[in-house]
């Protein structure tokens, strides 16, 4: 069993001023002020229309990012219906195969204090290690009473039933035994209005603690890669 972190890639090669000036080429098409349009004039453009609501005009660029997460997290990244989605599917992806290294990948929670990324196993029923040797061994009915080594006997559980089950069952069907933690990849396409949306909603202090570790930093790079649509977005 694997433990990662959680992680994003935007995928969309980003050229600021190639995107401010077709957002504005795009808006200025409603006033008919084409003539308006000087190599200084789209971040003032772009700041009006975000200003004065009329964020249809940036609906017309797009970018993805590809988040890497755990499945509970992706349920509510694809609550967003106006995006598109392309996930890792556990009904054709059997983690037994050598390229899932025949194990279960789990993202760990970003409150735990004691349990490091790393790869684990049981030695027995009662001892769980970390195979790369630089954590102390987990052990005996002490360690019931801590809920991340509880966590993490339930994640090894899981993988050695799904992987057992896997004898007789399709991947599909194994599939009804993977917890919420198990590692996922998903890409998310969206126009740069929904992204606002997306992000007020998700760095939002009432998001769940794994996805602001995901949007927040995402919202901060882009930021700096496309300032003005995103800048009065703060948490």
């Amino acid at each position: 069993m694997k433990l990662i972190k959680a992680s994003y890639e935007i995928l969309t090669s980003i050229n600021f001023n190639t995107m401010l000036t077709d957002i504005e080429k795009i808006g200025r098409i409603c006033y008919k002020s084409e003539d308006k349009i000087t190599p200084e004039s789209s971040l003032n453009f772009i700041k009006a229309l975000i200003k004065n609501g009329h964020e249809a005009m940036i609906e017309h660029i797009n970018f993805s990012v590809k988040f890497i997460c755990d499945r509970g997290i992706s349920h509510e990244l694809v609550r967003h219906r106006l995006c598109s989605f392309a996930q890792e599917s556990t009904r054709y992806c059997n983690y037994s195969k050598d390229k899932f290294e025949n194990q279960l990948t789990f993202i760990l929670p970003n409150w735990f204090k004691s349990v490091s990324v790393g790869t684990y196993e049981f030695i027995d029923n009662n001892t769980i290690i970390l195979k790369d040797g630089y954590e102390s061994t987990f052990a005996n009915t002490y360690f019931w009473d801590i809920p991340e080594v509880i966590w993490l006997r339930h994640m090894l559980w899981s993988e050695k039933f799904y992987l057992k089950c896997l004898d007789d069952w399709k991947a599909q069907e194994a599939r009804s035994l993977l917890p919420n933690s198990l590692k996922t990849e998903i890409i998310m396409s969206a126009n740069l209005r929904e992204w606002r949306h997306f992000f007020k909603l998700r760095v939002a202090k009432e998001a769940h603690p794994q996805m602001q570790e995901l949007t927040r930093p995402l919202l901060d790079e882009l930021k700096l890669k496309i300032p003005i649509i995103f800048d009065d977005i703060i948490y």
